[in-house]
C-alpha cells in the first residue's frame, strides 16, 4: 500500500498531521446543510497549539474539575446537617442554591470582558483562590456567610473549570478524548465527595446534631491548595503576562470585541439549544444527587449514617460512563448516542420512582448516573465542531456557565417546592428534566459527515 492510501485511510485519532479544524475543512459530498448563522465557517489553519499533548497542563485541568466534584459531592450528603445545625427548613436549602446561581451569573456576564484582559493562566488562578476563599468561610461562619461563600465557589469554578474545559477543546490530538479525562476527573470528585462528606460529618455525629460537619470543609481547603499550587507551576508560562489585543488596539477596543462576539454567539440558535440541554441534564443530575439523600431518609425511611453513601453509586456509574463509554460514543454517533442515553435515563428514573425498594432505587439512580456519564463531554465535542475557532473560547465558556446555572436553580427550585408539597416532588422533577434534556438535544443542528 502506497503512503498516499495509507494517509487517506487514515482516521482523525490516527492521524497527528491534522487537527479537528482542518478536517472539517475538507470537502465532502455527504455533508449537510446547515444554516449560516450555525455553520462553523473558519476556513483558519490551527498553527498556534504545540503538536505535542501537554499532559501536566491537562493533569491540572482535570485536577480543578475534581475539586469541582468533591465541592458538588459533598453538599447533598451534608444537608441533613445542615437542616439541624442552622436550625432551617427545606425552603432555606434553596438560598444556597440561588447564591450558587448567583455566582453562576455574575460569572457568566462578566467572563467576556475580563478573558479580553487577563491571560489563561490569571483566569484560572483566579478561579482557584476563589474555590479555596469560599471553603476557609464555610468551614466556621454563620449561615448567611456560609451561603454567600457559595457565590465566591461558584464563580471560581466558572472563571476555572470553563477556561479549562475551552483550552482542551482547542487541543490537536483528539480532544475528545481529554474532554473525557477531565470530565471523568469531575466525576471522580462527585464519588469522592459523598464519602468525605458522609464519613468525616458522622464521626461523632451520626444523629446530625453538632458542628462537626464542618470539618468536612477544612478537607476542601486543602484540596484546593493543592488546586491553586497546581495552576501557578502547570500554567506559569501564561500567568505573568498580558492579554493578547488579538490585533485591537487597547483596552476599549478589546472589551467591544468581547462584546460582539458574545452577541454574535447569543444570536445562534445552535447556542441556545446546546445551553438549553446542559441546563436541563445537569440540572436533573444535581436534583437527584442533591436531594436523593433527603428523599429517601424521609419518604423511604431510610438511616441517614448508611443513606449518606447512596449518591456515591450515582457519581461512581458517572464515573464509570465517562470512562467507559466515551469510545463507543464517538464511534457510533455522538448525537445518536447522547438521544439513547437520554431515553435510558428517563426508564430508569421511572424506575427509581414508582418501585419503593430503597435498593432498587440506588441501583437505578446508579444506572442514571452512568449512562449520563457521557453528557457532558460529548456536548463539548459536538459544540466545539458547531462553532468556529474564533468563538469556540466564548461559546463553549457561556454553555458551560449556563449549564451550571440549571444545576444551581432546579435543586433551588425543589427545594422550594418541597416545603410545600414534600421530598417527594424530586421524582416528577428530575423525570421532566430528563425529558426536556433529550428534546433539547434532539433539536441541535447535526455536525456535518465528513470524508477524510
Amino acid at each position: 500500500m502506497s503512503a498516499t492510501q495509507t494517509q487517506t485511510q487514515s482516521t482523525p485519532t490516527e492521524t497527528g498531521s491534522l487537527s479537528i479544524t482542518e478536517l472539517r475543512q475538507l470537502p465532502s459530498k455527504d455533508a449537510e446543510a446547515v444554516p449560516v448563522d450555525e455553520t462553523p465557517a473558519s476556513t483558519e489553519i490551527i498553527q498556534s497549539e504545540p503538536a505535542t499533548t501537554p499532559v501536566l497542563k491537562l493533569v491540572v485541568a482535570g485536577y480543578s474539575f475534581f475539586c469541582a466534584g468533591v465541592n458538588d459531592g459533598t453538599l447533598g450528603p451534608l444537608i441533613p446537617y445542615i437542616l439541624s445545625s442552622f436550625g432551617i427548613g427545606t425552603g432555606e436549602i434553596a438560598i444556597i442554591y440561588a447564591t450558587t446561581f448567583t455566582g453562576w451569573l455574575l460569572a457568566a456576564l462578566t467572563n467576556p470582558i475580563i478573558s479580553a484582559h487577563l491571560t489563561l493562566g490569571q483566569l484560572l488562578l483566579s478561579g482557584a483562590l476563589l474555590q479555596l476563599l469560599a471553603h476557609i468561610l464555610r468551614a466556621r461562619g454563620p449561615f448567611p456567610l456560609f451561603c454567600a461563600a457559595f457565590v465566591l465557589q461558584a464563580a471560581g469554578m466558572a472563571f476555572q473549570d470553563a477556561h479549562s474545559n475551552a483550552f482542551v477543546s482547542g487541543l490537536r490530538n483528539v480532544p475528545y478524548r481529554w474532554l473525557g479525562f477531565i470530565h471523568a476527573c469531575y466525576a471522580l470528585g462527585l464519588f469522592v465527595g459523598p464519602l468525605v462528606g458522609t464519613g468525616v460529618a458522622t464521626v461523632g455525629n451520626g444523629d446530625g446534631e453538632g458542628e462537626g460537619w464542618r470539618r468536612v470543609y477544612f478537607v476542601l481547603v486543602g484540596i484546593c491548595v493543592l488546586n491553586v499550587f497546581g495552576v501557578i507551576v502547570a500554567f506559569g508560562d501564561t500567568l505573568w503576562g498580558r492579554a493578547s489585543p488579538g490585533g485591537s488596539g487597547g483596552a476599549e477596543m478589546r472589551n467591544r470585541e468581547a462584546v460582539r462576539g458574545m452577541l454574535r454567539i447569543l444570536r445562534t440558535r445552535t447556542f441556545w439549544l446546546l445551553s438549553l440541554f446542559y441546563f436541563f441534564t445537569l440540572g436533573a443530575g444535581m436534583t437527584a444527587g442533591g436531594w436523593v439523600v433527603e428523599f429517601l431518609t424521609t419518604v423511604r425511611g431510610g438511616e441517614l449514617s448508611s443513606i449518606g453513601y447512596v449518591p456515591t453509586g450515582m457519581y461512581g456509574g458517572m464515573l464509570a460512563g465517562r470512562l467507559l463509554l466515551a469510545e463507543p460514543t464517538f464511534r457510533y454517533g455522538e448525537q445518536r448516542m447522547l438521544l439513547v442515553y437520554s431515553a435510558l435515563c428517563v426508564v430508569l428514573q421511572l424506575v427509581f420512582w414508582l418501585q419503593p425498594n430503597i435498593v432498587g432505587s440506588a441501583v437505578a439512580l446508579s444506572f442514571i448516573g452512568f449512562f449520563t456519564g457521557p453528557f457532558f463531554a460529548t456536548g463539548m465535542s459536538v459544540a466545539s465542531k458547531l462553532f468556529t475557532r474564533e468563538d469556540q473560547p466564548a461559546a463553549l465558556g457561556l454553555i458551560f456557565v449556563i449549564a451550571q446555572a440549571g444545576g444551581a436553580i432546579f435543586p433551588s427550585v425543589t427545594g422550594l417546592i418541597a416545603t410545600r408539597a414534600g421530598v417527594a416532588v424530586l421524582q416528577p422533577i428530575v423525570l421532566a428534566l430528563f425529558v426536556a434534556g433529550g428534546i433539547s438535544w434532539w433539536l441541535v443542528p447535526k455536525v456535518p459527515q465528513r470524508d477524510e
